[in-house]
C-alpha cells in the first residue's frame, strides 16, 4: 500500500517594512538587507531594492558602477529603462532596452560594469517625462564561482514563461521553463491575482525564501499573516506556500533558493 505524503505548509515567520534609503541620490525601497533578518536566513539572496524614477531625473547623472561576485537581476515592473553593461567582447559595453516586464540577468562574476547611462535612449527619443518602476535583486554566487566570466541575458516580457494557477497569473523569472540559471537552484516568481483569491505553489523544502509585496494585500503562510506593500514576508520551513484572502490586484515576488551555507564578505558593490 502506497503511503501518501502530505505537504507541509510554510508559515510566515516575519513581516517587515522595506526601509526608505537613497542610492546615487535617488529614493529607493530596501527590503534586503533586512534590519531584523540576518543573511543566513535569506541565503542566497543578498539585496532587494525597488525604485520608481522619472527618466528626466537621470539626465546628466553618471549611473555606471562596478559589481563583483553575484548574479544581479533587474526586473522592470512599469515603464521602460535602457541601460548598459560591460559584457561585450573584451569587456565592451553592451546596451539593452528593458521594457515593461523585461528581465536583465547579469552575472557579475569576477567583475563587470553595470547600469551605464540608465534611460539615455529614452531621453534621446524625447521621453523625459516617462517613469519607470523596477526591482533589483542580488543573488550570491558560490565562492568557487566568483571568478566566472561576466555575462548578460535579457528576456523581454514575451520570453518569460507565464502560466495560470487558480486565481493567479504566474510569470517564471527563474525556475521551470525559464532560461535564467543562477549559481544555485532557485525559484523566482512574479505572482499576480487580478481578482484576488488565493494561490499555492510547491517550494522545495531545502529552499529558503520570502515574498516581496508590490500591490494589494494578502494572508501568507499556514498562520495567515497579512502583508501589504512594501513589505517582505520571511517564510519558514516546509514544501508548500499558500497565499489566501488576497485583495483584487495583489501582486508579489516570491523568491526562494537553496542556500550556500557560506559566509560572504560584503564590500559595497562587491560580494566576495
Amino acid at each position: 500500500m502506497t503511503e501518501q505524503l502530505q505537504a507541509t505548509e510554510r508559515e510566515a515567520v516575519l513581516v517587515e517594512d522595506a526601509a526608505q534609503i537613497r542610492m546615487m541620490g535617488f529614493p529607493v525601497l530596501e527590503a534586503l538587507p533586512s534590519r531584523q533578518v540576518p543573511y543566513e536566513q535569506v541565503d542566497p539572496f543578498i539585496l532587494v531594492h525597488e525604485g520608481r524614477l522619472k527618466l528626466s531625473d537621470m539626465k546628466g547623472v553618471d549611473t555606471k558602477h562596478p559589481h563583483r561576485g553575484f548574479d544581479n537581476l533587474w526586473y522592470v515592473i512599469e515603464g521602460s529603462a535602457s541601460t548598459g553593461h560591460s559584457t561585450g567582447p573584451s569587456g565592451a559595453m553592451e546596451r539593452a532596452r528593458l521594457s515593461e516586464g523585461a528581465l536583465l540577468a547579469l552575472r557579475t562574476g569576477r567583475g563587470a560594469w553595470h547600469a551605464e547611462a540608465i534611460g539615455a535612449d529614452e531621453l534621446e527619443e524625447g521621453q523625459a517625462d516617462a517613469e519607470f518602476r523596477g526591482v533589483l535583486f542580488w543573488v550570491n554566487l558560490a565562492r568557487k564561482d566568483k571568478q566566472a566570466e561576466p555575462s548578460a541575458l535579457v528576456l523581454q516580457r514575451e520570453q518569460i514563461p507565464v502560466r495560470q494557477e487558480g486565481d493567479a497569473t504566474v510569470r517564471v523569472l527563474v525556475g521551470e521553463g525559464s532560461p535564467v540559471r543562477l549559481g544555485t537552484p532557485a525559484l523566482i516568481l512574479d505572482v499576480e491575482l487580478p481578482v484576488g483569491g488565493e494561490f499555492s505553489t510547491s517550494v522545495p523544502p531545502e529552499f529558503q525564501g520570502f515574498a516581496y509585496l508590490l500591490e494589494g494585500e494578502a494572508a501568507f503562510g499556514a498562520n495567515r499573516l497579512r502583508a501589504r506593500p512594501p513589505q517582505l514576508v520571511l517564510l519558514g520551513r516546509g514544501d508548500e506556500l499558500r497565499v489566501t484572502d488576497a485583495s483584487p490586484g495583489t501582486r508579489f515576488l516570491l523568491m526562494a533558493g537553496e542556500p550556500y551555507g557560506e559566509a560572504p564578505v560584503f564590500n559595497g558593490p562587491y560580494v566576495d
